[in-house]
Formats: C-alpha cells, structure tokens, sequence
C-alpha cells in the first residue's frame, strides 16, 4: 500500500480540537453471537463517521507501539451504530505527518463482539522517534496520531519526559488539564487509574451542565458490558481528552472506578454475592481494554495481566502496577480508620506476593539510572491524625501494613535504583520523601512518591483543604499538598528528576489557564525531594 492510497490532504494536525459527539437516546441492546466473516469494509453503508471516538497509541517498545480506535458511528446506539457484522479496516503508519513515507501498513479486522475496537501491534518500527498513524473505512479517514517509541535498551538518553495523570470523573467538570496536557512535549503519558467513573450521569452532566441532554440510558451505574462500554463512549466523547491520545503514546492502568469503587479483588463494596461481582468485574476488564491502546489478547473472562515493565534506554524502567485485582477485602472497611488488627494481618494480599517478587526482582536486574512505579493509591504512610488518634486509608497501602512493610523493605535494598512512586487516586497533588521507617522522621529517606491531582474528580477544588493541612502537620515527610486539578509532568536526566506540579484554577467552564504550583529536583543517588 502506497501513502497516495490515502489522500494526503486528509491528514490532520495532531492537537485538533473535535466537535463533542452526541447521539439519539436509545437501550443498548448487544449482541453475544461472533460474526466470522470479514469483508473489506462494511457491507451495509456506515450511518456517518466511525471515527468518533477518535485514536490512540500506547505502552510503546524499542521497536512498536500499539495503535487504537473504535468504530462507533453513532457511539451511543447500540453496536454503536455499526452493522452487526465484522470489518476490516486500514491502518497506515508514517515517519512523518503528511504520510510521504509510510513505514507500515495493513488491515486489522474489527469485530462486534469486541465492539468494534481495533488494536494494531505495529512492529518493525524505529527507537526513539516520532511516528504519525491513521485508519480508514469505506472512505472515511482517522484523524492523525502522532505516537513515538522507546529508546534502545543499550541507549543513554540525555533526558526523558512522561506526564502523570488519573481520576477523569466526567460529570464533574471539564477536561481542560488534557487540553494543556496535548500541548506538553512528553515520551508518554503514565495514567495511574480510574478512566472512568461507574456512577449514572443526570441529564445536565453534573458541574458541565450541558446544553444537550445526556442521554436516559446514563442514569443508572454501569454494571454490565453493554453500559461500560456506553460510559467509555461518553467519556472519550470529550474533544480534549481525544486530544491528549492523539498526541502522546499513554501507559495506563485502572483503580477502582473502572469496575466499581473501592471494590477489593472479587469483593464488592455492596456486598454482592462473589459470583455476581465476577461477571461484572470481567465486563469491567472487558470494556477496559476494549477502550484503551493495549496488546492482545482481550481478557476473556473475571482476570487480566495489566502489571507489565517499560525499558526507556539505560534511563528509566516504568514498573506498571494493579493493585485492585489481588488485594483482600479491606480492613474495618473501606474508609479512613483508626489502627485496628486487621490492617496488620500478613494473610491479607495488597499487590500480591506474585506481583511483589515479579517488581523487586525486575528492579534488582534493572540498568536504569530511574525506576518509576506506576501506582494507583497512596504507597507512603499518611496520617489523617485529627483526633490525635492515628488514622490511615483502609483502600491504600496503609490499610494492609503487612504487605505494605515488605514492599517498602525490599526498596530500602533499592536505593541505588533510584525508586521513584507515582501515584493518583486522592485527587489532590502530594509530594513525599518515602521513609524507612515513618514513626521516625530522621529515618533514611529510600525513595519518593509524586502523588498527581485529578484531571477533574472533585470539581473545581482548592489549594489545601481542613483535611489537606491536617495531612502536612502530621506527616513531616510530606512536603506539598494542592487540591486543584491537573497533572505532573516528570522530567529524567541521568543525573536528576524534576517534577513539575501544574493545575487549573477552575473546570466548572473551559478556558482556564494552566501554571505550575510547585517543582521540585531529586539528585540521583541521594533520595529526597529538594525544592527547586
């Protein structure tokens, strides 16, 4: 397949902005039957362009990438408006923008039972540079993604750049830190949990009080395929959102809300029968990688291996953990708790003892100068302590102290691999010197963990809440908390980290500016936050 195949005058600068989608208010009703055969295209005309939902490249290699879309003409009929039959659709990828020289090419079928998403694993492709991709079928043509792969393991770069962002609560306001976030030069976009939220959206859409009404079928929670894939279309329905896809290659893992809040492993926080929670936990999975620019295969059932490693160079390794699928029930709940015994019970899991072994050995083995964990709650001691009584996170590391000691004795081992935490879920941006031991603030600092704030989870917010001073007077390894919403972007040399904090002011409207709250360095070889 030659580029002139695909006309050149088609393709589209990578940071456009795209018209909100909206479709007609109707029950999702999807089929369970597979369709085997596959024509070139679809045979029965396309009601519009099924590139709504727009592209996306991720967890890039020396030598690939994964690249992403799915048809959904109308993303919020059922079948997404697309015939019930299987498709094939084009993909090109291109050294440069207007896709004079195509370096790879092919078709991928795309099929109902995976509704419609379509996941190329292009192989064969360059280190460390900047590739463009698109897709056509039957005439209508992709938007343009710009993704870009990992350096050679062998290879020393001067610097890499990934941002850190979570907690995308679409009802709560607008995706304007990913509108700054798709104009920020990164290698990758590490995104550490909850994608979605399964709670029903009313008809004005929360804080974005929307001029067109949301549609009925949104109102109840997602708790089956059929209505996590309609949240996914939702969600990805945001023009900035797409933005920040087309531009970056993303690293991603889930938390909770992709299946349901502060669920634990195969325990719902409602208390449904195991069985019941099962199946919803694996059309949660299902749905997840469906949306996202992941490898094959699809889960095909209640698990799914997300923990994976990243290998930029002889710079950074990126550890990507799941910490929601393994762990045991919480402890006294799933709320902030008094000590109580059974946080300090060894029998209960957190990553698992698996998972655990499979990151510090791989850290041990490691060459890199920096080794980032991709996390999704709160590793770090916190101490909410305002009764005078210590108070932790029974959903964080600190609910299952066990688990949450022996991590931290095996990266006590580790500091010559400069460990470095990142880590979403509270909505609110921290920065922590991780202690040996946190009962003594003098303890040796063996790493740090860059907490991010939430892309739009808790509204507009504020710069430190009643709770967020309470954080910083009881914890002494705590140096920043800000409750407004954004992202960090994290810069590696071989000789330092710098972080940079950046947030909105508001997101109850567009337009809100973005600046940087606060920056901090971390020399290699000496663990701690400085402020820069």
């Amino acid at each position: 397949m030659t580029s002139d195949e695909f006309p050149r005058q088609a393709a589209r600068h990578t940071r456009r902005r795209f018209l909100t989608v909206t479709g007609a208010a109707t029950a999702l009703a999807f089929g369970v039957n597979v369709a085997h055969a596959a024509s070139a295209g679809a045979a029965t005309p396309l009601p519009g362009d099924p590139f709504t939902l727009g592209v996306a490249s991720g967890d890039p290699l020396p030598d690939a990438v994964v690249i992403w879309t799915r048809l959904a003409p109308q993303p919020y009929e059922p079948l997404g408006g697309m015939p019930y039959q299987a498709v094939r659709v084009e993909w090109q990828v291109a050294a440069d923008e207007r896709f004079r020289q195509v370096v790879r090419s092919g078709t991928a079928t795309a099929q109902p039972e995976y509704s419609y998403s379509v996941h190329v694993d292009v192989r064969g492709l360059r280190p460390a540079r900047h590739y463009w991709y698109r897709f056509r079928i039957d005439g209508h043509l992709s938007p343009v993604g710009r993704t870009r792969t990992a350096p050679a393991p062998g290879d020393r770069p001067d610097r890499l750049t990934f941002a850190v962002a979570s907690c995308q609560s679409w009802p709560d306001g607008y995706y304007t830190a990913h509108a700054h976030l798709a104009a920020e030069e990164v290698d990758a976009v590490l995104f550490v949990g909850d994608y979605i939220y399964e709670y029903g959206i009313s008809a004005a859409g929360g804080l974005r009080n929307t001029a067109d009404p949301v549609p009925d079928q949104f109102r109840t929670e997602a708790d089956t395929l059929d209505r996590y894939r309609l949240q996914y279309a939702l969600y990805k329905s945001d023009p900035d959102l797409r933005a920040a896809h087309q531009n970056t290659p993303w690293i991603g893992t889930w938390d909770d809300h992709e299946v349901q809040d502060n669920y634990a492993g195969v325990y719902s926080k409602a208390l449904d029968p195991v069985e019941d929670f099962t199946v919803r936990r694996a059309s949660a999975y299902r749905a997840y990688w469906e949306h996202m620019p992941l490898r094959t295969p699809a889960p095909q059932g209640p698990d799914y291996l997300l923990y994976r490693r990243f290998t930029f160079g002889r710079l950074a390794e990126v550890n990507v953990l799941d910490t929601r699928q393994y762990r045991s029930d919480q402890a006294d709940g799933d709320l902030w708790k008094p000590d109580n015994p059974g946080r300090d019970d060894p029998a209960r899991t957190f990553a698992g003892a698996q998972q655990r072994s499979w990151l510090l050995d791989g850290m041990r083995a490691s060459r890199a100068t920096w080794n980032l964990l991709a996390n999704q709650v709160v590793m770090s001691r916190m101490d909410l302590d305002a009764s005078g009584t210590p108070t932790y996170n029974m959903d964080a590391w600190d609910g299952y102290a066990a688990e949450q000691a022996a991590l931290l004795d095996g990266l006590a081992g580790l500091t010559a691999r400069n460990p470095v935490v990142v880590t979403g879920d509270v909505h609110a941006a921290y920065a922590m010197d991780m202690k040996r031991d946190f009962d003594d603030p003098d303890s040796p600092t063996i790493g740090v963990e860059l907490v991010g704030t939430s892309i739009s989870s808790g509204g507009n917010g504020v710069d430190v809440s009643v709770n967020g001073q309470n954080f910083l007077d009881h914890n002494p390894h705590l140096k920043l908390v800000n409750e407004r919403r954004g992202y960090i972007v994290v810069e590696l040399t071989p000789h330092e980290l710098h972080a940079a904090y950046r947030a909105v002011p508001y997101i109850d409207r567009t337009g809100a500016p973005i600046s940087t709250i606060r920056k901090f360095t971390v020399e290699a070889g000496n663990p701690g936050l400085n402020p820069a």
